[in-house]
């Protein structure tokens, strides 16, 4: 069985004028989320800004998070780390939390082989017991991970068992699908596509978008598995408009820009993270307001 169906959020980390983490805000946010329709949370992702979390403050979020959402609904820990004793220490810390999956990126920087991806995926699956996506976006880490070495991957070892793919490489990932005869979960990385990808057999999307529009964010896998795939593609022809201004500037600066724009004060980017443009905020809320949240 999946870990989730349809949309889960990618959620923000909120932070106080000090850079502190604003655990109070982010019980909020997760309250709204869960309210909202979020099929699941992902926390400490891209979008959680966990890149420049201390590991104790990565691990804190992940535990006030499964704190906070009870089981109601999957939370799922981004535990991956460019070094793989840190992704296994992140990842069994996760699991003790109460995490119900974990999201791995693969590791930056190091520019691993195809056999040392597979290498760390499989040391950090043995260290747990809990599900695993591996979390495929060449365009962040310079890692390029091919089609044999995930499918192989979900495969091979019982407690991988699907991708966040944000290659936007649809031929690669129609090769993930065709290799995988039903051994892979997949989901959307990124919100312009959710229908295209649904398509090819994913079970929804991991996003962005829906830390501002959950509701509709849901609604477009919602429409797709009850077989309205016309509602489907039509809501997500309407958000397109507000996906592009949510990533005219690097993820999460946008986003979270956006949510402040909506009253929620979520704070402060974490450097090197700067404030959005001017103009591109200019953007940002016209578009809020075309599609109604703002």
């Amino acid at each position: 069985m999946a870990i989730f169906e349809g949309a889960g959020v990618a959620l923000i980390t909120p932070f106080k004028d000090n850079g502190e983490v604003n655990f109070e805000k982010l019980e909020e946010l997760i309250e709204e989320q869960i309210a909202g329709g979020s099929d699941a949370v992902i926390s400490c992702g891209t979008t959680g800004e966990s890149s420049t979390m201390s590991h104790e403050e990565h691990l804190d979020v992940v535990r006030f998070t499964c704190k906070v959402v009870k089981h109601r609904i999957p939370v799922i820990a981004g535990t991956g780390s460019n070094s793989t004793k840190e992704a296994i220490h992140l990842s069994v810390e996760a699991q003790e939390a109460g995490a119900d999956g974990l999201l791995l990126v693969t590791p930056y920087y190091n520019k691993a082989t195809q056999a040392g991806l597979a290498a760390h995926y499989t040391a950090v699956a043995d260290a747990v017991r809990i599900p695993i996506l591996l979390y495929h976006i060449p365009g962040r880490t310079g890692v390029t991970m091919k089609p044999e070495t995930m499918v192989n991957l979900c495969r091979q070892v019982d407690n991988i068992v699907g991708i966040k793919e944000a290659s936007a490489d649809f031929s690669a990932i129609a090769q993930i699908m065709n290799l995988a005869d039903g051994c892979v979960d997949l989901y959307s990385g990124n919100d312009d596509q959710i229908v295209p990808l649904l398509s090819l057999g994913g079970r929804g999307v991991i996003s962005v978008l829906s830390n501002v529009a959950p509701r509709q964010t849901h609604d477009i896998c919602e429409a797709y598995f009850k077989g309205d795939v016309k509602k489907s593609c039509e809501l997500q022809l309407q958000a397109i408009p507000l996906i592009q201004a949510l990533f005219c500037e690097v993820n999460p600066i946008p986003v979270k820009a956006a949510m402040n724009l909506m009253g929620k004060e979520t704070g402060p980017l974490r450097m090197p993270l700067t404030e959005m443009e001017p103009q591109n905020q200019e953007r940002l809320a016209k578009a809020m307001r075309e599609y109604g949240i703002l």
